[in-house]
């Protein structure tokens, strides 16, 4: 056992001076990066990420996923590494990596334990310098992850004790990539702390940085919890409507006119059908239900969910293919992203649906202004073609209402339909002008 050293009170609930205090965030992507930045607004904050081509872009000041700007990132007093035994001692250890789900649908925490053994090894030199080490985690994962599987990694890294030699913490990210509304800044952090003591320190540290304040949870595992039901919340409620769609297809009645006037009861939940893809709404659920079934407790609610939800995109490809009566004909699909205005392709149900219209015989043709070509290839093996729009085809599905195609307008978009072909448009958003929606 790494020996006891002299070291500043771990109790105290206030923050060294700002000046003083040293902030390490580890994973610069959709939510590291915008949490660095704001960070770095207020106190010593170097971001570490082992992808050299990311920090080489965020150094040149270009940032792919379209959350802080260059003028922002040329501002920041951020430090980058691509080199993590390069990081100074720090105060604060955050770990953003991603938490995705395997080819099983089990959660895969491969990147948090990667992570946890990186930080792990920085957490004695930052002892003998005789600050008292906090580990954050802001990851997705359920409940006893921090404290049952990444505190024994960080002690078997670090030779140190958790809760004597270095602390946990746990606050729940809440980016919504594309969202500038609900940033960093602005929103309510839920904080938790392995201690009152620690608990004081990591929402004075939070407290810092946004406008929203913060909320202390009662546990670890209440604020990994809180987080974990946040989005299989929204999952649930979205399969209902997709449910409910197809429900509504076979007497030919429009979801979209049955919402219009669902809504106008007070107390109608807002949700909508759709694909629901991404990192969050389509993998948190998983994380749930496995945690529910290591306790005994059949997830029916969620995993009943998820099942509609993934098998969406192969409903929505044979609705249009119905459409043409069986006969394949060449289909242009408008947007691939996993929602309108990002280039976040993660777990895109859009791409599914590209498959199964190509595994019935449909020339599909996909065009995407905020995906990257390159990654769009890589990960699903799709094309993007730049100038689609110039053509006819017998179908025209806009997938992902991206600002461009709402420019563009809904009669625009019909016009690029051949004769007695069909016009899609997967989330209603453009009225009458498209004449067919599913």
């Amino acid at each position: 056992m790494y020996p006891s050293l002299p070291r500043p009170d771990a109790g105290a609930a206030t923050l060294p001076p700002a000046e003083a205090l040293r902030v390490a965030v580890i994973g610069l992507g959709y939510v590291g990066l915008p949490l660095a930045v704001a960070l770095a607004g207020r106190f010593e904050t170097i971001g570490i990420d082992i992808d050299t081509r990311r920090i080489g872009e965020l150094a040149a000041g270009h940032d792919r996923t379209g959350e802080i700007d260059r003028d922002r990132l040329d501002a920041s007093r951020l430090s980058l590494l691509a080199e993590p035994d390069r990081c100074p001692p720090c105060d604060f250890y955050i770990v953003t990596v991603p938490t995705p789900i395997d080819g099983a649908t089990r959660p895969d925490l491969a990147m948090a334990e990667a992570a946890s053994r990186t930080v792990g090894r920085m957490l004695p030199a930052a002892l003998a310098e005789g600050r008292v080490p906090v580990v954050v985690y802001e990851s997705t994962v359920y409940p006893g992850v921090t404290e049952d599987i990444c505190a024994p990694i960080l002690e078997a890294a670090s030779g140190l004790e958790c809760g004597r030699d270095f602390f946990l913490g746990y606050s729940p990210e809440r980016i919504n990539p594309g969202d500038r509304e609900h940033t960093i800044d602005k929103i309510t952090k839920v904080v938790s702390g392995q201690t009152p003591e620690v608990l004081g320190r990591v929402a004075s540290l939070y407290g810092a940085v946004t406008s929203g304040g913060v909320f202390r949870a009662a546990s670890i595992r209440a604020a990994e919890a809180a987080k974990v039901i946040e989005n299989a919340q929204r999952d649930i409620n979205i399969a209902f409507m997709n449910e409910i769609a197809q429900i509504f297809s076979r007497p030919d009645i429009s979801v979209w006119d049955v919402l219009d006037a669902a809504r106008t009861k007070w107390n109608f939940l807002p949700f909508a059908p759709g694909l629901v893809g991404g990192h969050c709404i389509g993998v948190d659920p998983y994380y749930l239900a496995h945690r529910a079934e290591q306790v005994g407790v059949d997830p029916r609610v969620i995993l009943a969910g998820r099942g509609i939800n993934d098998s969406m995109a192969g409903w929505v490809a044979q609705e249009l293919h119905a459409a043409r009566k069986g006969k394949p004909g060449s289909v242009l699909v408008l947007g691939l992203t996993f929602k309108e205005n990002i280039p976040d392709l993660r777990n895109s149900k859009v791409a599914d649906m590209v498959c199964a219209l190509g595994r019935l015989g449909h020339a599909v043709t996909v065009h995407d202004p905020h995906a990257d070509a390159a990654e769009a290839m890589h990960e699903y093996g799709i094309p993007l073609v730049a100038n689609a729009l110039a053509k006819r085809y017998d179908t025209v599905v806009l997938a992902v209402p991206h600002r461009e195609y709402l420019e563009t307008g809904g009669a625009a978009l019909r016009g690029m339909v051949q004769k007695g072909g069909t016009p899609a448009d997967l989330q209603g958003v453009l009225g009458e002008a498209a004449d067919w929606t599913l």
